[in-house]
């Protein structure tokens, strides 16, 4: 076994020792050691129930015989940390949780990882960090939030209330019914009931074969997700008696085949970060092109919030992830040759799945579009590319040419919008925000929301080298590459400006001369960075651009 080094011979005795103050028993170290990275806190609505979660790990690899061994890794709640400096904190967590769950694994040299994560970067982080240790591992998360319901028996869910709050500074909803939506829209524990990126890596996670079915999907408050997790404890013993590992099962196919999925899922124009990212760390070269390729063959089956008005929990209910793979393997779109953290192939697992509600998951060849539910964009405003979430775009909003309106912090562009100085047909230009920039790329979840709430999202288009919460609906296109800080077109971008934004053709366009952007790149300085000190700082001069994941050098 891995954990011998420390076990075993006298060599050990010391390491023996400290394993004994820690009350183990000599039966206890003669087991695999496995160890149970959980993600629980008590600021996170999503990590309130990992507790439970790990109890139900831990019990389940007592009764497949090994010996459990929990440590924690950290989580920042996107909600929470929106639309102040704390957004910066967000993205930058995925590298810390990757660093220091890799640090945890190797100096304690367990024979196999449960990984127990849930919200947006703790699921990616630790991806990432079962690709570098590569030992055994099986994730489950802490499932997803029920939805809402307001007093009208309408269901509701985050997105709704932030969106609430726009309505609100245009003057269609009052304070009162500010508040009804904050004591409904998120009425459980869990990650938020839509398709946002935290649901949205979890299905993924299921999807390239680290986690069960159902992984994905079954519901935070339901007992099945307990189940779940004994089952996910009772797995990693098998997947370490057969030594199958991360980098077995993350080969290039199954990342094709999770890029397949989340097309079909319409996920969060996050996992555009975090699948190069997780890529990376594999070995693996994800191409931020190879996404429309991928979308231009896979059609989009489902459109849960905020692109439509159904939840996680009716996912789940129409068959989860499985379902929808059930249906792209009738058109061939996926490997289902492939390895799995389950020890069979993808065939095996989706043998018997059936898609239990055809309104929910459309069948192949009924879908909610032909193509996938991400764009890729390239243009002068973006010559390494810029993404927008296509299927939550309204069809008057897929081409769309108005003036840009400019400004170089979140800040300023919300202070705008509240002031009703943004109107129909504008393009709102929010730069400085990116990886290096910002530093850590913020999630722009209030100005979109913001539009939204104001009845403008049909109207209005936003661009930012930040990037978007899943939660976000409308023409929004975010991780502009170059970002303005590195140079890019963003950064040159005047208040006036007209700008071209095709998505069925998967063009950006700044109408401007390149002999009028060659004059402006000779004037143009870039701002003294927003932050000067600490880990914000270090973060920004290692960081690569959006385009290959926003990995650190």
């Amino acid at each position: 076994m891995r954990s011998d080094v420390v076990k075993k011979g006298i060599p050990a005795a010391p390491n023996r020792s400290l394993l004994y103050a820690l009350g183990y028993t000599k039966e206890e170290l003669e087991r695999p050691l496995i160890g149970v990275v959980c993600s629980y806190n008590e600021i996170v609505p999503g990590h309130m129930n990992l507790d439970k979660i790990a109890e139900a790990v831990k019990a389940g690899i007592r009764a497949a015989g090994g010996t459990p061994v929990e440590f924690p890794a950290i989580a920042v709640c996107d909600g929470i940390a929106m639309g102040h400096v704390g957004m910066k904190y967000s993205l930058v967590t995925r590298d810390l949780i990757a660093d220091s769950t890799e640090a945890m694994a190797m100096a304690h040299q367990f024979d196999g990882l449960v990984m127990i994560p849930n919200c947006d970067k703790n699921v990616p982080g630790l991806l990432m960090a079962a690709a570098r240790v590569n030992v055994p591992t099986i994730f489950v998360s802490g499932g997803p939030m029920l939805a809402g319901r307001l007093n009208d028996g309408r269901r509701t869910c985050l997105s709704h209330m932030f969106e609430a709050v726009g309505s609100y500074y245009a003057n269609k909803l009052d304070e009162a019914g500010v508040e009804e939506y904050e004591n409904a829209a998120c009425p459980t524990c869990g990650s938020c009931s839509g398709m946002y990126t935290a649901n949205s890596m979890n299905c993924l996670t299921e999807a390239i074969g680290m986690a069960l079915g159902g992984n994905g999907t079954i519901p935070a408050v339901y007992s099945a997700r307990l189940r779940l997790a004994k089952h996910a404890g009772m797995k990693i013993m098998e997947l370490v008696e057969k030594d199958i590992r991360p980098r077995d099962i993350m080969t290039e196919a199954a990342f094709h085949n999770a890029e397949t999925i989340d097309m079909a899922l319409g996920c969060s124009t996050n996992t555009m970060l975090h699948l190069p990212a997780i890529a990376h760390e594999c070995g693996i070269e994800l191409s931020f092109d190879m996404a429309n390729e991928i979308s231009g063959r896979t059609p989009n089956l489902c459109h849960l919030a905020p692109a439509g008005d159904t939840y996680m929990e009716d996912l789940d209910r129409a068959g989860g992830v499985y379902a929808v793979m059930a249906e792209l393997t009738k058109a061939g779109l996926l490997d289902t040759s492939l390895l799995t953290c389950t020890g069979k192939t993808v065939a095996e697992n989706l043998e018997g799945v059936v898609n239990r509600d055809e309104n929910l998951i459309r069948p192949i060849e009924n879908p909610y579009s032909k193509t996938g539910g991400i764009a890729v964009l390239k243009g002068n405003l973006a010559p390494d590319g810029c993404v927008v979430k296509q299927s939550a775009v309204a069809p008057e909003m897929m081409r769309h040419e108005g003036p840009a309106r400019v400004f170089n912090s979140e800040e300023e562009a919300i202070t705008a919008i509240y002031d009703g100085k943004i109107v129909a047909g504008d393009v709102v230009v929010i730069r400085y925000e990116g990886p290096k920039g910002g530093p850590g790329m913020r999630e722009m979840l209030n100005p979109t929301s913001a539009i939204a709430g104001m009845g403008l999202d049909k109207d209005v288009a936003l661009i930012t080298d930040g990037r978007f919460s899943g939660a976000t609906r409308g023409a929004s296109i975010g991780h502009v590459s170059p970002e303005a800080a590195s140079g890019g077109n963003i950064g040159l971008v005047e208040e006036g400006d007209l700008i071209a934004i095709d998505i069925p053709a998967h063009t950006i366009q700044l109408k401007v001369s390149g002999e009028e952007l060659e004059a402006r790149r000779a004037k143009w300085v870039c701002p003294e960075p927003k932050i000067k000190t600490g880990y914000l700082a270090r973060y920004a001069r290692m960081v690569s651009s959006a385009d290959k994941g926003a990995i650190l050098g």
